[in-house]
């Protein structure tokens, strides 16, 4: 207990400096920490396609986020901001900013990916249209050649049958081709052309018929040759029809002649009785 006096000696100044620094504070005690205004300016999205440049703060932006002062001693402390020199600067800072905009790099990349695949798209539709149009000349091609061969064929009624008739007609054009081989060239050529075309017409009329009909509608295409089979065909009508004409007179004058002769063999025979 002797020492009670002492401790309290030095105790005392330690507390009333401790009691001092508690009761007058030296700053602005406050629950949370005040929010940097310029800081919530700035803040970016991560995905914005705009640039740094366009979210630079104004002076109406910070000195509209700016708290007053705590002391309120000052006058004016937002009136600068609407000077003309203040409304200058901040009407130059969005131009700039808008002047020096350019697509981010996310940007180029999408329209590169775009570009990208609306080519491969035209690449692809082309590649389409053209196996279409292949595949559609090639049906079309084969349905016109088997309706082509459907036509060539003879009717039910006809009674025609083409495997033994061509058998027939091959077997004729084989015998002029055998009939004219120590002959000239021309006619080694057309001996069995002329064999075979007579024997179809005889055989198989009607096909025959049908392949005529189908060689003239391909030579209405060429004027030229349908001209010429024209003239061929009337001068070979014109010579048909002069020789049957002409054997026509013969077997007239034949019978004439017979008659003749068997009316002058009766009349010797009258006079010899």
């Amino acid at each position: 207990m002797a020492f009670a006096p002492l401790i309290w000696q030095r105790a005392a100044p330690l507390a009333a400096l401790t009691v001092g620094a508690i009761l007058v504070p030296k700053s602005t005690t406050l629950a949370e920490e005040p929010a940097d205004p310029l800081r919530e300016i700035r803040r970016k999205p991560i995905y914005s396609s705009e640039p740094a440049a366009t979210l630079t703060p104004t002076v109406r932006q910070i000195s509209a986020t700016t708290p007053p002062p705590a002391s309120g001693l000052t006058e004016t402390p937002i009136a600068s901001s609407s000077s003309p020199q203040s409304d200058s600067v901040s009407s130059e800072v969005p131009s700039s900013a808008s002047a020096s905009k350019s697509p981010s790099p996310t940007d180029r990349l999408a329209a590169q990916i775009k570009t990208t695949r609306l080519a491969l798209h035209g690449y692809a539709v082309s590649a389409e249209d053209a196996v279409n149009s292949g595949m559609d000349n090639i049906l079309s091609t084969e349905k016109s050649f088997t309706q082509t061969i459907a036509s060539l064929a003879p009717p039910p009624e006809s009674n025609e049958r083409v495997l033994p008739g061509g058998i027939y007609v091959l077997v004729a054009a084989m015998a002029g081709s055998i009939v004219s081989r120590n002959r000239g060239i021309l006619l080694r050529f057309l001996t069995p052309t002329v064999t075979g075309v007579t024997a179809a017409h005889y055989i198989l009329p009607r096909t025959t018929q049908n392949v005529g009909d189908l060689i003239w509608k391909y030579e209405e295409k060429y004027p030229v040759v349908k001209e010429n089979h024209l003239r061929v065909s009337e001068g070979v009508r014109h010579f048909i029809e002069t020789g049957k004409a002409h054997s026509q007179m013969g077997l007239a004058m034949a019978e004439d002649k017979v008659t003749g002769v068997r009316e002058s063999v009766e009349d010797w025979v009258k006079k010899g009785r």
